[in-house]
C-alpha cells in the first residue's frame, strides 16, 4: 500500500470518516475528505496531505498506516520502542510468540504462492508483506532485549 492508499483508508476507517476525524485534526471534513481522495477531480485543483497533516492524523487516530506505508516505499521497517526500561518474562514469551505467528504465515504465504505452478504479482505483494512482518516482529524481539539490559 503506498502512502496515499494508505491516508485514505486512515481518515476513511476512522469512526465516521472525514466528518468525524476532519475537525478533530484542524482540517474541514470536506477538505480531508479532498485531500484524501484517491480519483482525481475532473475540474479545478486537487487538494493535498501535507507531512504535517499526515502526522496528526497518525497521532490523533493512533494508527501507524501511513507511516509504515512511507517506510516500506523507503525499504525501512518501523520497529516500536519497548515502552519501559525492563521488560518481563510473560511481554517476551509474547513477543517471541507473534514472531513465531509471523513466521507461520510468511511460510503459508510463499506455499499459497508457489502452490499453482506459478506466481503473480499480487502473491509477491503478500510475501513481501508476510516477511516485512516476520522482519518487524524480529527487530521488537531484539529491542525488548535491549530494554532487559541493566
Amino acid at each position: 500500500m503506498n502512502t496515499a492508499d494508505a491516508a485514505y483508508h486512515v481518515v476513511h476507517d476512522y469512526p465516521g470518516g472525514s466528518e468525524s476525524l476532519g475537525p478533530r485534526v484542524d482540517i474541514s471534513a470536506a477538505v480531508l475528505r479532498n485531500k484524501v481522495n484517491r480519483t482525481p477531480p475532473k475540474e479545478g485543483k486537487r487538494h493535498h496531505l501535507t507531512l504535517e497533516e499526515a502526522v496528526r492524523i497518525t497521532d490523533f487516530t493512533d494508527d501507524d498506516r501511513i507511516l509504515r506505508a512511507w517506510a516500506r516505499q523507503r525499504g525501512l521497517l518501523l520497529v516500536k520502542a519497548p515502552a519501559g526500561s525492563s521488560e518481563c518474562d510473560m511481554g517476551m514469551l509474547e513477543k517471541v510468540a507473534a514472531f513465531m505467528i509471523a513466521s507461520g504465515v510468511f511460510g503459508k504465504e510463499i506455499y499459497d504462492s508457489l502452490a499453482d505452478g506459478r506466481v503473480d504479482q499480487r502473491e509477491v505483494g503478500r510475501v513481501e508483506n508476510a516477511g516485512n512482518h516476520v522482519m518487524t516482529e524480529v527487530a521488537e524481539v531484539v529491542q525488548r532485549m535491549k530494554g532487559m539490559v541493566g
